[in-house]
């Protein structure tokens, strides 16, 4: 395996539109990278262009101590993953995975040798003299893993492998890739606008939109502290509650922000140092709460949240916990409580505040102020 590194790339075509912006990513030898994003960030671009399909336009690729931007895809040493599997559908599930073998010239017996090992990893032996047309959705991406790990590469591809699959086979699927990743302590750049593969999956996410990465670093340091608005809506389900405040700090240099339901408004008190945020008293600023830190009173456990009476607009059982809807400020509020505690639409439910994880961010740029 090897390790990826990526530096100042961009991407400008032709006709003057610049997709990558000068993107800089560095990936160790066996590390999982997500690269997530929306439609038209740039991920798939820069997939392409690690594979060799795009031209880089500036900038370096590296793959292990070789620089690769002028090498053809067939001497990169890599394997890519489709969404669409492109399997050759003349041949049986064991000539699929054996193709790039014989492309290689590897002797037949280690050919068998190969393949017999790929199949049973991936717990498809019985499935080897089936064509594509005779499995299903999560069999045939089964084979495609099997196709690429056979060859052994210095680093693995995956553009969106697991859209076309529905919601059940896209869980047990994930859980396929994490489990040979695990095993092959393999390198692998993984591409997806599902932000719950990225941070079910990788090590290392790079959040992308507009051909920028917004922030770069492991699943949990992304979730706890977002960079910017983006990330922190973009990042985690539900998504993280944006609430238009306003700031005050009062004699005691204590930090508030205002909030009104219901018709009645209430001050909830922020663990922040007020000689960073007095630039911003008086100020609307934007509180950033994730559903888990408002939650009943039961669930809070003690953990010193500040309580509030807020009417509840919508409920929403999701099995283990139930998600209600409230408005602050005017603005929907989703809250994630235990099913047993919750009220029905209409009815007022006291809610635990827990601020120790909550954001701010300007208004005006969308960057965290704190």
């Amino acid at each position: 395996m090897s390790s990826l590194s990526i530096r100042n790339i961009r991407k400008v075509y032709t006709n003057g539109v610049e997709v990558l912006k000068g993107i800089d990513i560095e990936v160790k030898d066996g590390q999982f990278l997500i690269l997530v994003g929306g439609s038209g960030s740039g991920k798939s671009t820069l997939l392409n262009m690690i594979a060799g399909l795009e031209s880089v336009t500036s900038g370096e690729i590296r793959i292990g101590d070789w620089v690769v931007n002028d090498l053809p895809p067939k001497d990169r040493d890599i394997a890519m993953v489709f969404q669409s599997y492109a399997l050759y559908p003349s041949m049986t599930v064991r000539e699929n995975i054996a193709f790039g073998l014989g492309v290689k010239k590897v002797p037949q017996r280690e050919q068998e040798e190969i393949v017999a090992r790929v199949a049973e990893t991936l717990q498809i032996t019985h499935l080897l003299d089936r064509r594509p047309a005779q499995l299903s959705g999560g069999q045939r991406q089964r084979v495609a893993m099997g196709r690429a790990i056979s060859r052994k590469p210095s680093l693995f591809l995956f553009d969106e492998p697991l859209s076309n699959l529905d919601a059940k086979l896209r869980v047990e699927m994930r859980a396929e890739i994490k489990l040979m990743h695990q095993r092959l302590h393999s390198t692998i750049v993984y591409v997806t606008h599902d932000q719950i593969e990225a941070m079910t999956m990788g090590d290392l996410i790079a959040v992308m939109k507009d051909g920028v990465v917004q922030q770069f670093g492991t699943p949990q340091d992304i979730y706890d502290n977002p960079a910017n608005l983006f990330v922190a809506g973009f990042i985690g389900s539900p998504s993280m509650n944006f609430i238009p405040c306003n700031l005050a700090i009062d004699a005691d240099n204590a930090v508030f922000v205002l909030v009104e339901n219901a018709g009645r408004t209430m001050r909830l008190k922020l663990p922040f140092d007020a000689g960073r945020l007095r630039q911003y008293a008086g100020r609307e600023i934007i509180l950033g709460i994730r559903p888990e830190q408002i939650t009943d009173r039961s669930t809070a456990h003690g953990d010193g949240g500040q309580e509030l009476s807020c009417l509840v607009d919508l409920v929403e059982p999701t099995g283990p916990d139930t998600l209600l809807t409230t408005k602050l400020n005017g603005t929907p509020v989703t809250c994630r409580t235990h099913p047993r505690e919750a009220v029905q639409p209409g009815q007022t439910m006291t809610v635990s505040f827990n601020l120790s994880k909550a954001a701010l961010f300007d208004p005006l740029n969308g960057e965290r102020i704190v």
